[in-house]
């Protein structure tokens, strides 16, 4: 065998690359006795001391200097839209187009829960849509086309 072949029998850390564990506390000889490394007095030489990684010496934080915008409503229900448009490309005559039809044809992406038929785009033939919501003017093009409209519960 050759000496420069490294197989997992001779792995070796690289020269220098491993240090030996600085052990504080072990009285004076060891030269990290007494105080431990951590000096006299002080915050960061108490046990428990110190501070979190955010604070910022007691200067007014970031995130309380910046002002504050908007509301977030918390009860807000958001709907996945799909248009009569793209029912017209993915569907054929006489579909049954539900929530799981939907996520099939790659219309409905994600965690939305609820679905809301939009009425941008024409169609002209008849399908039966259940969905969550759906606007007037979707509503219409689809009864227009000789189709149904069906709201279900979420």
């Amino acid at each position: 065998m050759s000496e420069g072949l490294i197989t997992l029998s001779n792995l070796k850390p690289f020269a220098g690359s491993k240090h030996r564990e600085k052990r504080v506390g072990r009285g004076p000889g060891s030269g990290h006795g007494k105080t431990s490394c951590r000096g006299q007095k002080g915050q960061r030489s108490r046990s428990g001391g110190g501070v979190p990684p955010w604070f910022e010496g007691g200067q007014m934080p970031l995130i309380r200097r910046l002002p504050k915008r908007g509301f977030k409503n918390p009860f807000r229900v958001e709907y996945a839209v799909v248009n009569v448009r793209d029912l017209a490309r993915r569907f054929s005559a006489g579909a049954v187009i539900d929530v799981e039809a939907l996520r099939q044809a790659g219309l409905v992406k994600g965690r939305a829960v609820r679905v809301k038929l939009l009425g941008d785009g024409e169609i002209d033939f008849a399908v039966t849509v259940r969905v969550h919501a759906a606007s007037k003017s979707a509503r219409e093009k689809i009864e227009r086309a000789g189709g149904s409209v069906e709201i279900v519960e979420a």
